[in-house]
């Protein structure tokens, strides 16, 4: 069992032991989201459920929380009456709290999150014909700050719990309608028989690709991912994860034998001088070493290909040398590769240009007629700043822009 210390709970309720990794809320109850089934069960127990009834209402409870989505004990119809405020005294079934919602005119929709101590970080949906994306973020800030990359631009805050990681997941499926029929009413699973079932869903895949570096927080991406691809949880593929790094060399064996989803690279460069310019990370993970541990990650296969993300940069790393020798590193390691070819997406205050469409497509045959796939995404949600590498929260956007009228206002002065 986890390391617990005791928290009082108000109204004369006997203390309920605390693990460590839970945040502890201002009203003393204990957040059930992000934690997996064991851990509810022993909590129920500690706080004074006999064992098998701890382990029955840990079953029920689970189901409710990740299989229907349900945000009210009240709503859980097969948990007895008398039992429901019990519950609701010690327990709570939490979400991020949602600052800002924005749609693109392109159907990408962004969300600006708030974690229960009032730190702000962002979420962002990106519809497609054959597949709803969900870009989740894993970090308050960030700390690897590559220059081409706005989230990069910020402080790292914090890491985010399970909780606020699958919550955003949670949260996603809440504003999208996709917990079944019914679910949010308190339905008895036989009046909700027949109309709910996982195919046409618009919530498909999810990338590990929002704000933070998710191999710095390990332990918690780890702890959601398990939540997200449980069978009796919200039961998503691994196939339909992909969890991007910027090249933690020494947690990427362990995320593939720990948590087995699709890996991307955020690659960029192909030199050592330009990488150690937009990707700092490179200084101590070097191309050769990244690339090797790419090698080397379980369960890679041509079925599984790794995907290296390239962030187009004019005059920068796009030249037609630059593609060809993306394309003899990835033949000399041998890797199962796809190229993501990004069109740099602007942001005020930027020291790069986006290269010409005719450069990303002169770079694109090259790497194709090399024998490696090199499709070019299309830039999504610009108009929201929702679009890859601009994600930044708007209370830093703001709390920056201030910290620039005071220092104008100061230098006029």
């Amino acid at each position: 069992m986890a390391d617990t210390t005791l928290m009082s709970i108000p109204g004369q309720i006997d203390p309920v032991p605390v693990a460590r990794d839970i945040t502890p809320r201002a009203d003393g109850r204990i957040d059930l989201i992000g934690l997996p089934k064991d851990r509810i069960r022993e909590l129920f127990a500690d706080a004074g459920l006999e064992p098998k009834q701890a382990k029955l209402r840990a079953k029920q409870v689970f189901h409710w929380l990740y299989h229907r989505g349900v945000t009210d004990f009240e709503a859980m119809t097969d948990i007895a009456k008398t039992m429901r405020p019990w519950l609701a005294e010690r327990f709570v079934i939490g979400r991020p709290d949602v600052v800002e919602a924005q749609h693109s005119v392109d159907g990408t929709r962004k969300w600006l999150l708030r974690t229960a101590d009032g730190h702000d970080f962002e979420m962002v949906f990106i519809p497609d014909a054959d597949r709803g994306t969900l870009c989740v973020s894993s970090q308050v800030g960030c700390t690897l700050n590559c220059r081409f990359c706005h989230t990069g631009t910020m402080k790292l805050v914090r890491n985010l719990t399970p909780g606020e990681i699958v919550g955003q997941v949670m949260l996603a499926r809440d504003a999208l309608g996709e917990w079944p029929k019914g679910s949010m009413a308190g339905l008895d699973e036989a009046e909700d028989e027949g109309h709910y079932t996982s195919d046409g869903r618009l919530l498909t895949n999810i990338v590990m690709m929002g704000m933070g570096e998710p191999l710095y927080n390990f332990d918690n991406v780890k702890g959601a991912l398990k939540l997200v691809m449980d069978g009796d949880g919200l039961a998503l593929s691994k196939r339909r994860i992909t969890l991007s790094t910027s090249g933690v060399v020494p947690m990427m064996d362990r995320c593939g034998e720990e948590i087995g989803v699709n890996l991307a690279v955020s690659l960029h460069a192909v030199t050592k001088e330009i990488r150690d310019e937009i990707v700092p990370l490179n200084k101590k993970y070097g191309i050769e070493e990244l690339l090797e541990a790419c090698a080397a990650y379980p369960g890679a296969s041509n079925a599984r290909r790794i995907t290296f993300e390239y962030v187009m940069l004019k005059d920068k790393n796009d030249s037609d040398e630059h593609a060809r020798e993306l394309v003899r590193l990835l033949k000399h390691y041998k890797l199962p590769a796809k190229v993501n070819l990004i069109p740099f997406n602007p942001w005020p205050g930027a020291e790069y240009d986006t290269s010409t469409p005719e450069r990303v497509k002169r770079f694109s045959d090259i790497v194709f007629e090399g024998g490696i796939s090199a499709p070019v995404r299309t830039p999504r949600g610009r108009d929201i700043d929702a679009a890859c590498g601009q994600l930044k929260t708007a209370a830093e956007k703001k709390s920056r822009a201030q910290l620039d009228r005071e220092a104008a206002e100061a230098a006029s002065a």
